[in-house]
């Protein structure tokens, strides 16, 4: 390997993981009965396919929110995605379909039960621990912006 090809690697692999980092979304405020939300929204392809890629951590009034541009039975993974997380996938209304359990840097997919618009992504066990199961509405979803 010539020495101009192992600095621009070298400066790929430092600096990569920097600018997955830094991508900044648009938080929007969801409520689950009366727990609130402050959800990153992933509505674009690029935003749809870092989503909660190379964090650390996440407060727990923290998730994201995937907004699909069309409604099907969509799937989730967690590749170098470091945190246990809960996703729960949403009707067009922002109805709980199903939720899933997923663990950190796996590529199992996690599907939804019924065709789906939305995928909400939290700390793990954060649903089952506020009550919200199949059927438990999402508040605020109405105000989600369209996906592109």
């Amino acid at each position: 390997m010539n020495v101009r090809r192992f600095w621009t690697l070298l400066t790929l692999l430092f600096w990569a993981p920097l600018a997955w980092a830094e991508v900044r979304m648009p938080i929007m405020e969801l409520t689950v009965g009366f727990h609130r939300i402050e959800a990153e929204v992933a509505a674009t392809p690029e935003h749809r396919v870092v989503g909660l890629m190379h964090r650390k951590s996440v407060p727990q009034q923290r998730g994201m929110l995937f907004v699909f541009p069309q409604v099907e039975r969509h799937c989730m993974w967690m590749r170098n995605t470091f945190l246990p997380l809960s996703v729960a996938f949403l009707d067009e209304k922002g109805v709980i379909l199903n939720i899933e359990d997923m663990q950190p840097e796996t590529e199992n997919n996690h599907c939804a039960a019924k065709d789906a618009r939305y995928a909400l992504e939290m700390n793990l066990g954060w649903f089952k621990s506020r009550g919200a199961k199949a059927g438990t509405p999402i508040g605020a979803i109405d105000r989600a912006p369209k996906a592109m």
